[in-house]
């Protein structure tokens, strides 16, 4: 067992990205389309039941969302995409505070997209993938659900996305399987979570020492 979480907070919900807290630790988003199991994830990540709430009902999640994690980063709940059951109006909102936070929050160090593992690609997703990479923003893949099929058929479909994937790009980024339900993928994405603050630490001393 690697790094594991020992203390989280709530800090504060924002709709506008400027009044988020104090971008003196690094970042971590984590965003996909409704129902993919984001509020489940970030709950089993944390060892905590309820700590992001879930719900059946798409669009439970509706502003910028900061956990203050062992005093070091920053694990941001964002809202999903692709909602059929809101106003126009809502989703152009809804994708101007998300795109406003992601051009502009400058310790962001990677955005976690969200997959349901039990489907086939989903063009809303690939769209928002592809986004990211003309934004030129780092980004992992987390596919969710992964204890409602089995091991083999969920390793198949996720070959099908990479595949869908390479149409745009010359390699993949990193990827994980997780559930939600039984903790797969935990220590997974939280070494590597671990291993981007080790480096940003460093990188942030070198630069302290130089001064």
């Amino acid at each position: 067992m690697g790094y594991q979480i020992k203390n989280i907070k709530f800090l504060q919900s924002e709709t506008d990205w400027r009044k988020c807290p104090t971008e003196h630790f690094p970042e971590f988003a984590f965003i996909g389309r409704s129902n993919v199991g984001k509020s489940s994830l970030i709950n089993m990540l944390a060892k905590q039941k309820s700590l992001a709430k879930t719900s059946s009902k798409p669009g439970k999640t509706q502003t910028i969302n900061h956990f203050e994690v062992d005093k070091r980063w920053y694990l941001v709940d964002l809202p999903g995409y692709g909602y059929a059951s809101i106003s126009k109006t809502m989703r152009e909102k809804w994708a101007k505070m998300i795109d406003n936070y992601l051009n502009f929050r400058e310790n962001l160090q990677i955005v976690f997209v969200l997959v349901d593992i039990r489907l086939e690609p989903q063009q809303i997703d690939v769209d928002f993938i592809n986004a990211l990479g003309e934004k030129g923003l780092p980004f992992s893949l987390i596919f969710t659900k992964a204890d409602k099929l089995s091991k083999k058929r969920g390793e198949e479909n996720v070959k099908v996305f990479c595949k869908k994937l390479l149409e745009s790009w010359e390699e993949l980024p990193p990827f994980f399987i997780s559930s939600g339900m039984d903790g797969q993928g935990r220590d997974e994405i939280l070494d590597y979570i671990d291993q981007i603050n080790e480096s940003y630490y460093q990188h942030e001393n070198h630069i302290e020492n130089e001064e």
